[in-house]
């Protein structure tokens, strides 16, 4: 791999042991790759933050790293565990937080931002076109990639924070044009304009693509919310890390004029896909106790959506709506967190129901308006999930 005098002196030593152990790192993984060279980056985004994936082999990794280097360019870290602000009144444990807390230390302690957020995108981490990142988890490298057009691997979370930490990731991957061009068409013959069927159509192709790049032709077009749900779902079910849709995403274009596109597969979607897909992704035909929205995290538009659901009514059963600290602010400025909290809901800021350990809870079945939490709910947390739209989930718990 050929390096910059710069990238050698880091590789040598020159400025520290611990950028020394991540320039190593990042080279051996460039190699297995076959990258010719690094490239610079403008922004990282870590995942590995909750306290019940990573556990303490991951805790003593983070304090391990901040005794030895600090990161040089924007980082944020994915949803944490808990609401470290108020986990007490959402039942978590005291165990449990502390060990949290622990880690976002350890992480701000190297100089990575302490907001939890799978939308970093929505709170100011917003790459332009063609810049070159290193972000992890999956629905954010997914939008990154495929609505804003900037490039990024699917990092796994050491090796986004490495990273952080030099400044450089190998050139492999979707950071070269050639590579993210498509490689299977999709017709959507149906309604995609709901949350739970654009969510529905990115895990239905998603188990059809596993990590291909997917190019949609849709009969209307979705906004950023929806955009948002679809690469989610695609990631998920599947390992898409990057999608284009026909006159909506940047790079369409550039895919549909390359020299190959004329000879892909082309596959149909009826609304009959959609339907059997959002059956499927429901595992019980119980009324949820808990309502979960916001995976990946709500944006304040859709948080907008839930207060004026809710307006003038009570629930009945819990509301969760996971969002960033950031954007739970803003909802407070709005006056929409006092509509939810007046209903009975909670702003939940920072975690997600897919990495708190929800399990510990008195809950028996989370109702879900996102293709993700559907799918990874059950596995991780060991309950029910009921699949539905916004709408129909609030109807669901409200008197």
């Amino acid at each position: 791999m050929e390096l910059t005098k710069y990238e050698q002196d880091m590789y040598d030593g020159e400025y520290g042991e611990g950028k020394a152990e991540c320039m190593e790192i990042l080279v051996s993984l460039g190699k297995i790759y076959d990258a010719p060279k690094m490239i610079p980056i403008t922004s990282a985004q870590v995942s590995g933050v909750s306290y019940k994936t990573i556990g303490d082999a991951g805790l003593d990794f983070v304090v391990d790293l901040g005794k030895k280097a600090d990161v040089e360019l924007e980082c944020m870290l994915n949803p944490a565990g808990v609401d470290i602000e108020n986990w007490e009144e959402l039942g978590f444990s005291e165990e449990f937080t502390k060990k949290q807390v622990d880690i976002i230390k350890g992480y701000e302690s190297i100089g990575v931002m302490s907001t939890c957020t799978c939308t970093p995108y929505l709170i100011g981490n917003t790459p332009m076109i063609n810049e070159h990142v290193a972000w992890s988890e999956s629905s954010a490298v997914c939008y990154v990639n495929s609505v804003i057009g900037a490039r990024t691997n699917r990092e796994g979370g050491p090796s986004a924070l490495l990273g952080a930490i030099v400044g450089r990731t190998p050139y492999y991957g979707n950071h070269l044009l050639e590579n993210r061009t498509a490689d299977m068409i999709f017709n959507v013959d149906a309604d995609i304009n709901s949350d739970i069927n654009i969510g529905a159509l990115g895990y239905f192709v998603g188990q059809i693509v596993n990590d291909k790049k997917p190019y949609f032709r849709l009969n209307s077009n979705p906004g950023r919310n929806n955009l948002k749900l679809l690469g989610a779902a695609l990631a998920s079910s599947g390992a898409v890390s990057l999608y284009h849709v026909e006159n909506i995403t940047p790079e369409a274009d550039y895919a549909r004029v390359h020299e190959s596109f004329d000879q892909l597969e082309e596959v149909t979607i009826t609304q009959k896909d959609i339907d059997e897909t959002i059956s499927q992704l429901s595992t019980t035909d119980k009324l949820p106790d808990l309502v979960c929205l916001g995976c990946p995290h709500a944006s304040i538009t859709e948080i907008q959506e839930v207060a004026y659901l809710l307006k003038n009514r009570k629930l009945k059963r819990d509301l969760w709506i996971c969002t960033s600290k950031a954007i739970n602010s803003i909802s407070k400025q709005c006056g929409y967190l006092d509509i939810i909290e007046s209903a009975g809901g909670k702003i939940v800021s920072d975690t997600c129901m897919v990495v708190a350990p929800v399990e510990d809870l008195d809950y028996e079945v989370i109702g879900v308006n996102s293709a993700k939490a559907a799918n990874y709910v059950p596995n991780m947390a060991n309950m029910d999930v009921v699949y539905d739209s916004v709408e129909n989930l609030i109807d669901m718990i409200t008197e």
